[in-house]
């Protein structure tokens, strides 16, 4: 059981691992292809936020969004696979802060394609914060093992 369980874990960390790995390979000086992506939907997000909280949000360059993002994925799937809570939970923060930016398909209309486009990857990014949620479940739900220590007794006359 504990070898499928890593085999499980490989697998699942392998989609972070692969996309920042391919972030950090385009990077460049511009941030690459994900910053020209993210870019306008990050702005809109924070528009939107400013608009409907009242609050002013500090700029934040796109180049440090995505970097940040590249550490999350990166960092949170290796610790994710050797079975680390912190990892999930870099994952996780991972999942919550881009999913809403980058899936909005809140913005259009239901009828058209690309609300269901993007509905449905929405949707998928929900099911992997399920699935991490799930394991930190079960991790936190196993009773820790302790250590039998061997208590010698000595024949006393």
């Amino acid at each position: 059981m504990g070898f499928i369980s890593f085999v499980g874990r490989v697998l699942f960390a392998s989609l972070f691992l692969l996309s920042a790995y391919q972030e950090f390979i385009e990077f460049g000086n511009d941030g690459g292809p994900a910053a020209k992506a993210l870019k306008p939907k990050f702005n809109l997000f924070v528009k939107q936020v400013s608009k409907n909280t009242g609050l002013g949000l500090p700029h934040v360059d796109i180049k440090t969004v995505i970097a940040a993002t590249m550490f999350l994925k990166g960092f949170g799937g290796l610790l994710f696979i050797l079975s680390s809570s912190f990892g999930a939970l870099l994952l996780l923060i991972y999942l919550a802060f881009i999913t809403p930016i980058v899936y909005d398909f809140y913005n259009y209309e239901m009828e058209s394609t690309q609300f269901v486009h993007l509905f449905f990857k929405f949707s998928q990014n929900l099911a992997f914060i399920g699935a991490l949620l799930f394991f930190l479940g079960m991790k936190n739900s196993i009773p820790r093992r302790r250590s039998k220590g061997r208590t010698t007794k000595t024949k006393t006359n």
